[in-house]
């Protein structure tokens, strides 16, 4: 006996046709190093960390990025990224984890008009203030395709967006 399927659960089998948004994903895929200068509130100096980013797709609808880098103080982390575009939503969305935190970072995000900016919003834990949680926005940048940077940003208790850091990525394959 053949059993149908419900026809929403067949429709979520099918493979998702990429979209424009999503070529402009897979133009990250490959290997990366970069340079990150880490801002401290308040602080006239930025320390400095480097690492590597492999960027593969998943499919044709999603980016998988495994980092490795050195942290302020010399510990070494590792961090894995997912982004992708929802059609539904008309927003890119993805996820942030990292080795050396416990938390689960979702985003969501829109590109400029000129597809060079990417832009992500998430909660995550507060570095201002122990147990509450506060706003981030990371902003990739597309200068080339050899190249891109990221600004991260929290937004403080003074209601101010503050720079944290920002990575210089460079392309090696």
């Amino acid at each position: 006996m053949t059993e149908v399927l419900d026809p929403q659960f067949e429709a979520m089998l099918k493979a998702a046709e990429p979209k424009p948004q999503h070529d402009w994903l897979r133009r990250l895929v490959g290997e990366w190093t970069y340079e990150t200068e880490m801002v401290e509130q308040g602080s006239m100096s930025a320390e400095k960390c480097v690492g590597t980013e492999q960027v593969r797709p998943l499919g044709e609808i999603w980016v998988v990025a495994d980092g490795e880098g050195s942290t302020p103080g010399g510990v070494i982390g590792a961090s894995q990224i997912t982004l992708g575009f929802d059609p539904q939503s008309g927003r890119f969305v993805g996820t942030f984890i990292g080795s050396l935190m416990t938390h689960l970072w979702v985003c969501d995000g829109e590109l400029d008009a000129a597809e060079r900016v990417l832009t992500l919003q998430s909660t995550g834990p507060s570095f201002e203030v122990e147990g509450q949680l506060a706003q981030y926005r990371d902003v990739v940048e597309v200068h080339s395709d050899d190249y891109r940077t990221l600004t991260a940003y929290v937004l403080g208790q003074d209601g101010d967006w503050h720079q944290m850091m920002r990575s210089h990525y460079r392309r090696t394959a």
